[in-house]
């Protein structure tokens, strides 16, 4: 990602915000870092909370402090339940399903080395599998990220004093993406707080994050319930 620890002296008051909202959430201090990107987007990763780093790209700097707040209480959210962990252990179990369809085709599944003994609808079945079972292993994957993306938003609701610093944060991020392309690895994007480029439609299905306006009605309505 390119991103550059900054010190304290540096931006004194983006340390200040995450020093605070670590305390709130009984988490050690972070490290700190900024990302060249002109696309505004943050990310956490660390696979424990001692080992943590939170990251914000240049182009969220401008945004309002506010709703920088908000965005760092979701990423301390997914420090806080170690979710880092939790997305690399469900990508492992998806490769592990992956590879076992792979090797029931050439090792089982009516693939013997007598073809004339082979069993038509076992091999069928082998082909089906090595079709259906990685595909299943994904949405399962995709399910468990976006249910943690949830969760993470309401933690960062709260820890940051009001849901609707981040809903606003979210509905600023969506809009900025749009215009400004994001210059990284694809293979990062399930990290940002917004993936780039979102799905809809049957497509959403393999999308890491939950579609923005769902997640942005879902703050409101804790937002709306905290005040009743």
């Amino acid at each position: 990602m390119g991103g550059q620890e900054v010190a304290r002296g540096e931006l004194p008051w983006l340390h200040d915000i995450v020093e605070r909202l670590a305390a709130r959430a009984g988490l050690p201090k972070p490290r700190v870092a900024v990302c060249p990107q002109p696309a505004p987007n943050a990310f956490a990763t660390g696979r424990s909370p001692k080992r943590a780093v939170v990251a914000i790209t240049q182009g969220m700097l401008r945004f309002p402090h506010e709703e920088i707040e908000g965005v760092l209480a979701h990423e301390l959210a997914h420090v806080k339940h170690r979710d880092i962990l939790i997305s690399t252990v469900a990508a492992v179990v998806a490769g592990v399903i992956s590879v076992t369809a792979h090797m029931f085709l050439w090792f089982g599944g009516g693939h013997s080395r007598d073809n004339q003994n082979s069993s038509p609808l076992a091999v069928i079945g082998a082909i089906a599998m090595i079709i259906l079972a990685p595909l299943a292993a994904a949405l399962i994957q995709m399910a468990i990220s976006r249910q943690r993306e949830f969760a993470a938003d309401s933690f960062g609701g709260e820890l940051c004093g009001n849901p609707l610093k981040l809903a606003a944060a979210l509905a600023r991020l969506s809009a900025a993406n749009e215009r400004v392309r994001t210059e990284t690895n694809p293979a990062f994007h399930n990290l940002y707080i917004v993936e780039p480029f979102s799905a809809r439609g049957l497509a959403s299905l393999f999308s890491t994050h939950p579609p923005v306006e769902a997640r942005i009605a879902a703050l409101r309505e804790q937002a709306a319930q905290r005040r009743g």
